[in-house]
């Protein structure tokens, strides 16, 4: 599951100052053979194409469910949740304790989303900006993402 913000996919846009929530759950969804099988990419590109699909109507729909059937959940079986935080703004947030290198979660999980990770931006000791994608696997399963990764062209 990624959590899309869907604030810019309304016309008119939410009013300014609006801090109400604004977000979707889309899935992609696929087997875990075929994530075996495929590369790295496979897995982007699925994330990619279920964010481009919330769109206004999508919201419209969403709202109308949890109207209809009241408050979603969204199933956290067999599931793995990706929430982009790079443009929230902790970055720029001084607390006097000087330029921030990093700001996310220090472990997996989030309440009742035991799979849930953040993309973060972060800043090496060489002051190159990058980002960060935390991830939380058995040590077999991180063996292999890790060697995957040497390979992956993204």
């Amino acid at each position: 599951m990624v959590i899309v913000n869907a604030r810019a996919k309304f016309n008119p846009p939410l009013p300014v100052g609006y801090y109400g929530n604004a977000f979707a759950y889309p899935a992609a969804v696929t087997t875990a053979g075929k994530l075996r099988e495929n590369p790295f990419g496979y897995a982007v590109n699925l994330i990619n194409k279920v964010k481009g699909e919330v769109t206004e109507e999508y919201m419209h729909s969403v709202a109308d469910l949890m109207v209809n059937k009241g408050q979603y959940i969204p199933v956290t079986e067999r599931s793995f949740m990706v929430s982009d935080l790079r443009y929230f703004g902790s970055r720029e947030t001084d607390f006097g304790w000087g330029d921030a290198a990093y700001g996310g979660v220090a472990k997996g999980g989030l309440g009742p989303f035991p799979a849930v990770t953040f993309v973060v931006p972060f800043k090496n000791a060489k002051g190159e900006e990058g980002v960060v994608l935390p991830i939380w696997l058995p040590p077999e399963a991180m063996n292999r993402f890790t060697k995957e990764l040497g390979t992956c062209v993204l």
